[in-house]
């Protein structure tokens, strides 16, 4: 045999030595094809760039309304000369070069008083299409932009879409529920664009199994949202609105941003002659566990949230004066306990180790006792 060839066929057996030649090199069936699932298509961005366009569009329309030289004067408006009736308030008026706070007031704004005492829900949503001032729209434009479309490319804007609004929604309603709101008004889109950086969060938590370098993926998010959320400890910011519309993105981030799991192939992408041997379901234990504490977290802050913010309540930190008179009455009974503790088991009465109490239970006390003088 030479080259592991079988030897050259007798003379006397040339029909059988050509079929023994045959069927040694007879080649085996080529093995089945191996199929790996089709990359993504991005979507096309559309619905982000729509929001922009849109909060541009309503601010300049809030300039129209505003009219500044015809409210307060030519003489005090900034950029009179180029703008005309779209100058902007002074400096005074609007450190960020924007309309009236009366003009946000009438257009939407957030307005505690108008909410609860005058029913105006709707302002919880309009407030998200306003902004205060030039400084303030681009601010958060340039973060929709940088945001907004990357995620809308990734999942689509039958996704983002809602995702946007919840967390506008979250944010005014955290915002709506701080002490000091009945005192200021509160505008933009800052809760919404927040949500998206929480929608980031748990696009990584819950789709963990599809990213290959997690660790970096994970420090370089929370970097960027804790910049962020820095950015509400400035003066004029409110800050409950970033974590309102914060949490409200995480929450509905796991609602709506769950993806199939890595190697999971639909049947419709599987082309004739492809087999898979072992079904891959399409999403994880966990992936699912995680919708359904999302969705009832989700559902059942907003319900509380209304019903307190709509019975006249804060967040814990402060208290609006407005309670009904059960809730009052349970309140002055619990107030007049503390100042008996204070006073007859702690001995602590004019004392200098708890001032704020000792004032606040001996004025409440000489208050019952001008209620109960005929």
């Amino acid at each position: 045999m030479r080259n592991g060839l079988p030897p050259p066929p007798s003379s006397f057996n040339i029909e059988a030595g050509m079929n023994n030649y045959k069927s040694h090199h007879r080649t085996l069936p080529p093995p089945p094809p191996r199929f790996s699932p089709p990359a993504p298509e991005p979507w096309f961005a559309w619905l982000m760039p729509l929001v922009f366009v849109a909060n541009i569009v309503m601010f300049v329309v809030t300039m129209y309304i505003n009219n500044c030289p015809a409210t307060t004067g030519a003489e005090k408006c900034l950029f009179y000369n180029n703008l005309r009736r779209f100058s902007f308030q002074s400096f005074m008026d609007n450190p960020l070069l924007g309309p009236s706070l009366i003009t946000l007031k009438e257009l939407g704004a957030l307005d505690w008083k108008l909410v609860v005492e005058s029913k105006q829900a709707w302002r919880l949503i309009s407030c998200i299409w306003l902004h205060a001032g030039v400084i303030h729209l681009l601010a958060n434009m340039m973060s929709l932009l940088f945001i907004g479309i990357r995620l809308e490319q990734e999942f689509g804007f039958l996704r983002i879409g809602p995702l946007y609004m919840l967390s506008g929604f979250g944010g005014s309603l955290r915002s709506a529920l701080t002490p000091g709101r009945k005192q200021t008004i509160s505008v933009g889109a800052s809760g919404a664009l927040f949500g998206l950086l929480g929608a980031m969060l748990s696009d990584l938590i819950t789709n963990w199994t599809n990213y290959t370098n997690k660790c970096q993926s994970l420090s370089t998010m929370l970097l960027i949202i804790s910049l962020n959320l820095a950015v509400g400890f400035l003066p004029h910011v409110d800050s409950s609105a970033h974590i309102g519309g914060f949490i409200s993105g995480i929450l509905a981030g796991c609602i709506l941003l769950m993806r199939p799991q890595f190697g999971y192939v639909s049947r419709k992408h599987i082309p004739p002659g492809y087999e898979i041997k072992r079904k891959m379901p399409r999403h994880k234990c966990y992936q699912y566990l995680l919708l359904v504490i999302a969705l009832v977290l989700l559902i059942v802050g907003c319900a509380i949230g209304l019903s307190r913010l709509f019975e006249g309540y804060y967040l814990p930190g402060g208290c609006s004066g407005k309670r009904s008179n059960k809730h009052r009455s349970l309140y002055n009974t619990f107030k007049l306990n503390v100042a008996s503790l204070v006073d007859h088991d702690l001995g602590l009465a004019g004392s200098k180790a708890f001032p704020e109490s000792n004032v606040g239970s001996s004025n409440f006390i000489r208050s019952k006792d001008r209620e109960r003088r005929p």
